[in-house]
């Protein structure tokens, strides 16, 4: 084995003469190049790597890279029985097929021989959480998952922020939002200013439907985001104190956010269809402006098409004043899609230098947004940005770009692998102002991006360029991403849960719906009457161990 990675070695030192990530820039006369096998099961694609991805790594590694993915059933056992699973090899999860290719000694350990160590320094430098939670699943240290953060308190976008329609705010004379309960008034005055759909229908304050419920009612239960409290079992959890509040809590949050939106039914403000509808009917009625408010991020885009943006008709968030929203926190420990390297590759050195390579700042921006000083590049103060073309392939990838000896759409010369390093969200390590990798978040992209006037007004009203630095600046709280998972639960434990969470879905329904307070106690009172009969207080025994097993993940992670 040592002999064979010597001689391995001196092959890659042939035709490499390593710098930061192992790669010299393509200068020089490296001789033939080096063919090699990525065998990945997230692949879409099979075959000889070509386009302006495989010309990067041609000019900084001298490979040639095939792909092999899982498209035909058995590949993977195929590969096993044959002792080659490929050079660089990428798990769709770090479940049976990747514990079955340890335990058959597939993989190579990435503690052998120094190999992370000479060959994965940028790796070993920023992802070591990420490969202990590796080393921890077998034993053995085989490589890391997908998505990892550089901190536990790096974050996603935004998910959860009430979205309003910001043109009809603004004709109102922005009236003040303190609370949550102050949305109610502005929303009752935006019905009456438009009381009808572009499609003729009759407008609501909100509307939603009850696809997504699980335990609780969904747009009951994610509305104490705004406040930084996070669904957790029967119950939302305080991702700022890390403690949890049982939902049915008399003065709690859910039970807050439940007379919202009786409030808004009894005011004629809450959609009627609301319990009936589907997702389908969800997006055309915030299409058609059939609602003024929602929650949700992605809400907001099914009213932000170019006709009513150009009309001067946009939603966009508007944040109540003691508003401290949730953010989901990326994980240092990585996901489950795993970056590993055969044991039986010939060529471990070289296959970790790449590997390494697209873990940095460099190989991260190459991997989303193609060659650098073609789509993308550095400006004066060491900060990256897309170039015109970069831009307007964000929104077609169709464009053709020339790079090397490939001149093709975007999209035909992407890497193929499918498989990240960094998440998407993570703050680059070497952005000079703490700048994620996300080109949508960056402030040349906002700038280069022509503005509507409506957004515009948005804009010089908050002060903000970008939504999530509007909602950052007006207070903000973590779930940190940790390595909790919930506790099983017995097959009677379970039979009361589903009749616990189906008696307070039913009840929250019908709660909504009450049409005078005295109805809406009455309500409330039976739904938590049904719950308790059915066992509501032993879900609630076997859900205290696992928040603290939660709080203490979260510690953990936090170092």
């Amino acid at each position: 084995m040592k002999f064979r990675k010597l001689i391995a070695l001196l092959l890659v030192f042939a035709f490499l003469t390593p710098i930061v990530a192992g790669c010299d820039g393509g200068g020089g006369n490296r001789g033939e190049p080096v063919d090699l096998v990525i065998y990945s099961q997230l692949a879409n694609f099979s075959g000889q790597m070509t386009g302006w991805g495989a010309e990067i790594l041609l000019e900084k590694f001298n490979v040639n890279i095939s792909i092999i993915n899982d498209s035909v059933d058995g590949t993977f056992q195929t590969r096993m029985e044959a002792g080659y699973l490929g050079d660089i090899v990428i798990f769709g999860s770090d479940a049976d097929d990747y514990r079955d290719a340890s335990a058959a000694g597939m993989l190579f350990d990435w503690e052998e021989d120094g190999l992370l160590w000479n060959h994965g320094e940028y790796i070993a430098a920023h992802f070591m959480q990420a490969l202990n939670k590796n080393k921890g699943i077998t034993g053995i240290l085989h490589g890391f998952g997908h998505e990892v953060a550089g901190s536990a308190g790096d974050h996603a976008e935004f998910f959860y922020y009430p979205h309003i329609r910001f043109d009809l705010y603004e004709q109102l004379g922005y009236p003040p939002i303190n609370t949550l309960e102050d949305f109610i008034p502005v929303l009752a005055a935006m019905v009456e200013l438009e009381p009808v759909s572009s499609v003729g229908t009759r407008t609501y304050a909100v509307s939603s439907f009850p696809d997504w419920d699980g335990d609780m009612v969904m747009m009951v239960k994610s509305t104490p985001a705004l406040y930084g409290w996070e669904e957790f079992h029967i119950g939302l959890y305080d991702t700022k104190t890390q403690t949890w509040e049982e939902c049915l809590k008399e003065g709690g949050w859910y039970l807050r956010a439940l007379k919202f939106y009786n409030t808004l039914h009894q005011m004629g403000l809450y959609d009627p269809d609301s319990m009936t509808q589907t997702w389908d009917d969800i997006r055309e009625k915030y299409l058609n402006g059939a609602a003024m408010f929602n929650i949700f991020s992605w809400i907001a885009d099914f009213y932000n098409i170019e006709e009513n943006v150009n009309a001067g008709r946009m939603m966009r968030p508007v944040v109540a004043s003691d508003q401290i929203n949730l953010a989901d926190g990326l994980s240092v420990y990585g996901k489950n899609r795993i970056w590993a390297i055969g044991a039986n590759s010939n060529y471990p050195e070289l296959s970790m230098d790449i590997i390494n390579w697209l873990c940095t700042p460099e190989g991260v921006l190459a991997y989303n947004y193609g060659p650098q000083g073609v789509t993308w590049d550095y400006d004066d103060e060491g900060e990256a940005f897309l170039t015109e073309i970069g831009l307007r392939i964000r929104d077609d990838e169709e464009i053709v770009i020339t790079y090397n000896d490939f001149t093709g759409p975007y999209r035909l010369g992407s890497f193929q692998h499918n498989n990240i390093t960094w998440a998407l969200d993570a703050v680059n390590p070497e952005s000079p102002s703490g700048l994620s990798f996300n080109y949508k978040h960056w402030p040349s992209t906002e700038l280069a991006r022509e503005v509507s006037f409506i957004e515009q007004s948005w804009r010089d009203w908050t002060g903000f360029v970008q939504e999530d630095d509007y909602i950052r600046n007006n207070g903000f709280s973590v779930a940190i991403a940790s390595t909790y998972t919930a506790g099983r639960k017995d097959r009677e434990l379970m039979t009361i849960w589903e009749q616990v969470t189906m008696a307070i879905k039913q009840g929250s329904w019908q709660a909504i719906y009450a049409n005078s307070d005295a109805e809406f106690d009455e309500i409330v009172a039976k739904m938590i009457s049904d719950a308790k009969a059915f066992g509501y207080d032993q879900c609630v025994e076997w859900i205290i161990p696992e928040v603290e097993a939660r709080k203490q993940a979260e510690i953990q992670a936090m170092g």
